[in-house]
């Protein structure tokens, strides 16, 4: 792909985050907390917005017009099958539920992938005006400036983040593997922005982060943005991922990392 195209897609990732972000932010500081009217999804605890929909409406209007061959994928129901090779997967707001509280850690996520995964990504953070982007074999940036990932090797140095799935049943036993992992690394953290934890692997400011029961929206921009950072980002089983689980760590750490996750969960058994 020529470097034009790959610089292209990120400014205009960059751009659909940013407004998409900055029209949420604007929304949600009209309301006071608790009146954030949303409607549920996979549970009673997983909401969704107006300003959800209106976000993502935003993104696909602008990449239908400015892109028309292009596909979507986005959380609240774009679907568009495309001919250019080029698929869009787009988080309108990455965490709701911290968004609904007026909570500062959401973001908006908008990648572009090819075949071979993704080729440009950002991952906008409204509230602290943060912008991360990376593009295949480019780096990755935080508001322009050039980041990398920790160094940290050793397990028991690591400041790890997670997440937690919405099923109630499922939160318990995730709250009872990390009872096992807990001791064995430095502390754990939860922001409750997948897209948002791995910008900050990517950033350095958590040393390496793992969940499960992701899509492709959660992981496209962050993962591209954490790998070009210089973190090595797969799945629980080590292949690479686009949904579904993901550890993303320094090249000395991740594998550590995925083994104390995965004897963490057979301690359950």
């Amino acid at each position: 792909m020529p470097d034009t195209l790959r610089a292209e897609l990120r400014e205009l990732a960059s751009t659909l985050a940013r407004v998409a972000g900055t029209e949420a932010l604007a929304g949600r500081r009209r309301l006071p907390v608790g009146q954030v009217v949303h409607d549920t999804k996979s549970s009673a605890t997983d909401p969704v917005t107006e300003f959800d929909r209106a976000a993502e409406e935003l993104i696909v209007s602008t990449l239908r017009r400015v892109r028309p061959d292009d596909g979507i994928v986005g959380e609240e129901g774009a679907n568009v099958a495309g001919t250019s090779g080029i698929d869009w997967h787009v988080d309108p707001i990455d965490g709701t539920v911290n968004f609904v509280y007026g909570l500062p850690t959401w973001s908006v996520s908008v990648a572009a992938c090819d075949v071979h995964g993704g080729v440009a990504g950002a991952v906008y953070v409204p509230v602290p005006d943060e912008m991360f982007t990376a593009a295949r074999g480019e780096g990755a940036t935080l508001n322009s400036d050039p980041i990398q990932a920790s160094t940290v090797e050793q397990l028991d140095m690591a400041l790890v983040a997670t997440g937690f799935n919405y099923d109630s049943a499922e939160r318990r036993r995730q709250a009872r593997r990390l009872t096992e992992l807990i001791g064995r690394v430095r502390d754990i953290r939860r922001f409750g922005s997948a897209a948002l934890d791995l910008c900050m692997v990517a950033c350095g400011r958590v040393d390496a982060y793992f969940e499960e029961h992701l899509n492709s929206w959660d992981l496209a921009a962050g993962s591209l943005i954490a790998a070009e950072a210089g973190a090595v980002v797969t799945g629980f089983d080590g292949q690479p991922t686009v949904s579904g689980s993901v550890v993303a760590a320094p090249r000395a750490l991740q594998p550590h990392l995925r083994a104390a996750v995965l004897a963490a969960e057979h301690a359950l058994d």
